[in-house]
């Protein structure tokens, strides 16, 4: 009995690194570099944003490659965790890195994105009260109508299935109320969701 259970053991086969590196490559290189249709889908930015923060985090924030995985690829499981709010395991199988190798470059990009906070979150400039900017005088006629206008944008979000209750607008959209704030310049100097 014994020598049966031995002869039926199987082995499980492992993948070669080049393989495993080969199509970690492909799958990266499709979800990044194929369109900007799947790039949007996976990390909720089109290839041109994404490719603008890779430099920014390069240059700015002093983000840098390691030996195993490239700085578009860290920002890359970065954005895909936070778009769809996956755990490290569907990570683990859609970019075949351990779980530990996913934690630690993970971490290493929001290190990266809170050292860059100071050139994505600037502080606006006051208006002052004798302003000629024919924009501004338009606006600050118009403030209740435009806060209105404003107050009732609605911007769909994607939430947990127990939370989409909630968030059911009347027309049947999962979708949040914002309000937002400008400035002279157009720039949104605040932001309320909810």
């Amino acid at each position: 009995m014994l020598e049966l259970l031995k002869n039926n053991t199987k082995r499980i086969t492992h993948i070669p690194y080049e393989t495993r590196h080969r199509i970690r490559q492909l799958a990266y290189f499709h979800m990044i570099h194929g369109s900007d249709l799947v790039c949007r889908q996976s990390t909720r930015m089109d290839r041109r944003c994404f490719a603008i923060l890779c430099h920014l985090l390069r240059t700015i924030a002093g983000l840098t490659s390691t030996e195993v995985v490239d700085v578009e690829e860290m920002v890359a499981m970065f954005l895909h965790i936070l778009a769809h709010d996956v755990k490290n395991r569907v990570i683990q199988r859609e970019f075949m890195r351990s779980g530990e190798t996913i934690f630690r470059h993970f971490n290493m990009v929001l290190l990266a994105v809170i050292r860059l906070h100071q050139e994505l979150l600037k502080k606006p400039q006051p208006v002052p009260n004798d302003c000629t900017d024919q924009r501004w005088r338009w606006f600050e006629v118009h403030v209740y109508l435009e806060l209105r206008a404003l107050d009732g944008t609605y911007i769909k979000v994607n939430v947990p299935a127990s939370d989409r209750a909630r968030y059911r607008t009347r027309k049947g959209e999962v979708a949040t109320n914002v309000l937002g704030v400008c400035d002279t310049k157009g720039d949104f100097v605040y932001v309320l969701a909810g």
